[in-house]
């Protein structure tokens, strides 16, 4: 009894469909997935962007760097630990 059953979700589409129409109730569908599609756009444009502002070196797999100048030198310091 306290679960709804397809004909419970039948009424209640019918009753929605008499109340907003079937053209309002495509429009809101239409708009819906517009706004999704906008939302995906956003997301995957703010990734590209990010993926452009730190490139990935495809042999490594580790970021690139960006050096100032070609005089420099770029290395990674190690900690040397006494056992």
């Amino acid at each position: 009894m306290g679960s709804m059953s397809i004909w419970h979700w039948v009424i209640v589409l019918v009753v929605v469909m008499l109340i907003f129409g079937t053209k309002k109730l495509g429009n809101m569908g239409s708009d819906l997935g517009k706004a999704v599609k906008g939302f995906k756009d956003g997301v995957k444009s703010d990734e590209e962007k990010a993926n452009a502002a730190n490139p990935v070196n495809p042999t490594t797999g580790q970021p690139t760097q960006q050096v100032a100048d070609k005089s420099t030198i770029d290395v990674e310091a190690r900690d040397k630990t006494r056992l």
